[in-house]
């Protein structure tokens, strides 16, 4: 495992490497380079020379002289005459000490080297297997979608909780409403990627439909940040916006870490979230026509009663 971690490194640099420029398709480094990084052809290190690295994605590498560091054939044979003092990885492929070859370090491969006569090696060999990378590489991609998410839900509730505070205030007040705040959350969740399909049907309609298809991340993300204020005011009732949003998104985040569990939560979230908002909104919209309204007109105030006449004054 020593030698997987330390070469998955050296895999990197020599990305970054052919990233930047490095030989085509069976071009070789010259004589006074560190490194060779060959695409594909053969990575060849003659005798007398000394590199310290080689990596070459398809095709064999042939070792006359000195590798000081990993040697790694992502596919293709390796074939040892020389010295390698580290790591020598044949992930595709067999690698071959033959007579006056040494090898110092670990051999990881997909099939056990063969040592010819003559030949020596004093590390140990590890059976290369991809399914443990693919395993690795999916937990380090699930790892970084997590930290998207995680990021961009938590900077859209900040916005909207500096941008709109009294909005907050509405969506908990809304979601008192269970039922309809259930209805609208999944009608919402799933009649909108429908009503995007059927408007990309028709070529007038495709515009629109394709739009609406773009922004649902972002009409899911915002029903997300609702639900994460709503669940976050349900457990501190006094608490700001911001603080009541970062409440129920640190919990929902922490849940998203949990398989299915994390997908329950979204769900549940993204429903209460866009419920929430649809019944808010339209709370707003019944009491902006009440307010509308032409009110009866007041009746002009009555006239004051007469002041009686005087007293006669005795004679």
């Amino acid at each position: 495992m020593r030698a997987i971690t330390r070469v998955s490194l050296v895999i990197v640099v020599a990305l970054l490497a052919l990233g930047a420029g490095a030989p085509a398709a069976g071009a070789q480094a010259d004589d006074d380079v560190d490194n060779i990084v060959v695409l594909t052809g053969r990575a060849e290190v003659r005798e007398g020379e000394t590199v310290e690295n080689v990596v070459i994605a398809d095709g064999p590498a042939i070792v006359d002289g000195t590798v000081e560091d990993a040697l790694v054939a992502l596919h293709g044979d390796v074939l040892i005459r020389g010295t390698a003092e580290d790591d020598v990885v044949a992930a595709d492929g067999r690698v071959t000490i033959a007579d006056g070859g040494r090898v110092e370090g670990d051999i990881v491969s997909r099939h056990r080297p063969v040592v010819q006569s003559g030949g020596t090696f004093d590390g140990s060999w590890e059976r290369w297997n991809p399914r443990a990378w693919s395993g690795a590489a999916s937990i380090f991609g699930w790892l970084a979608l997590w930290l998207a998410v995680s990021i961009s839900t938590l900077l859209l509730g900040l916005l909207l909780g500096l941008l709109a505070p009294r909005a907050a205030a509405a969506v908990d007040e809304a979601s008192h409403e269970t039922g309809q705040v259930i209805l609208w959350g999944l009608v919402l969740l799933i009649g909108l990627p429908i009503v995007a399909v059927v408007l990309m049907v028709t070529l007038l309609g495709l515009p629109l439909g394709l739009g609406l298809l773009l922004a649902l991340g972002l009409i899911y993300a915002v029903g997300y940040v609702a639900g994460a204020w709503v669940l976050g005011r349900r457990i501190m009732r006094e608490s700001s916006p911001i603080v009541a949003f970062l409440i129920g998104w640190l919990i929902l985040r922490v849940v998203a870490l949990i398989p299915f569990l994390g997908g329950l939560a979204w769900l549940a979230a993204t429903v209460v979230g866009l419920g929430a908002l649809v019944v808010a909104g339209r709370r707003a919209r019944r009491a902006a026509v009440v307010d509308q309204r032409p009110r009866p007109a007041e009746a002009p105030p009555a006239a004051p009663p007469p002041s009686p006449p005087p007293a006669p004054t005795p004679p």
